[in-house]
């Protein structure tokens, strides 16, 4: 990890300049940005990126901090440049408020072509109770050092296209859900992994959005090789994570029809389970 000296606060990092919105002066509601080529993977935008920029823009415009529950639809890939949100307050009350959003890009038409529709709840996550129940435990893995980086990876991986996500990202996977990289997926469907910013910059409810879509596919770990479109996304945010890197958990249990669902569980350096999250994804096709 990015030692104490090198770490970048929260609002100084590359992740924040990059999900960075701008009201549109006379347009309530609208907020322009700039998707960056930074977050691709193959050949599109991150999903777990642009939920960040939409969360963002949704943390403007209503009158709560933190999404507590987030769904997008993924209509069309989504390509760095210049984009436009267009937020709107569902309901606001005393304690949770309600939005929709959509993020829009020109086409080579010149049309606007809708990428993403969101609706989420917002709330303040300091102002849930302490009351904790649960029988969900953390992941059983190796520490942060026993785990391998992306830059241990052999060339020649199921990922062809660009990669540069992974030089933001500072991923170290446990190496029993990384025997795809070498040829020997386990067939099981799971991928964990400790995750943090490369700049060393900590962990808040915004970066969660993108946690939960930044390890490769499951798919890899079932054999299959290609870009892993999603479709759907939610993420149900439990609590403001502790400094530090997140334990990541992701597991799928059916592929059929050329779709897979993947449930993920984000563990905070605390021990405290932080976020939820489930997907739909296309299968890759090749």
């Amino acid at each position: 990890m990015a030692t104490a000296a090198a770490r970048v606060a929260i609002g100084d990092s590359e992740f924040d300049r990059d999900t960075a919105v701008v009201p549109r002066a006379g347009e309530p509601g609208t907020y322009d940005t700039g998707l960056s080529a930074g977050w691709t993977i193959i050949s599109a935008v991150n999903g777990g990126y642009l939920l960040a920029v939409i969360g963002r823009a949704l943390r403007d415009a209503l009158p709560h901090p933190d999404p507590l529950t987030i769904t997008a639809h993924y209509l069309t890939a989504s390509q760095p440049g210049p984009a436009v949100i267009r937020t709107q307050t569902v309901r606001a009350g005393r304690t949770l408020s309600t939005g929709q959003a959509s993020l829009f890009q020109t086409g080579e038409d010149g049309r606007e072509v809708e990428r993403i529709r969101v609706l989420a709840a917002y709330g303040d996550l300091d102002a849930l109770p302490d009351d904790v129940r649960t029988s969900a435990a953390p992941p059983q893995m190796p520490g942060y050092e026993q785990c391998v980086s992306s830059k241990d990876a052999p060339d020649g991986g199921p990922v062809t296209g660009s990669t540069a996500i992974l030089d933001r990202l500072d991923l170290r996977l446990d190496p029993a859900t990384a025997g795809w990289a070498l040829g020997a997926p386990s067939g099981a469907g799971r991928m964990r992994g400790w995750l943090g910013l490369a700049d060393g910059r900590d962990h808040d409810p915004l970066s969660l959005l993108l946690a939960v879509d930044a390890l490769p596919p499951t798919a890899f770990d079932l054999g299959l090789k290609g870009w892993t479109p999603t479709l759907e996304l939610t993420v149900h945010l439990r609590a403001r994570p502790a400094p530090g890197p997140l334990q990541v958990a992701l597991s799928t249990g059916n592929l059929a029809g050329g779709l897979l669902e993947e449930d993920g569980e984000l563990w905070d350096s605390a021990g405290r389970l932080v976020a939820q999250s489930r997907q739909l994804a296309r299968a890759p096709r090749g």
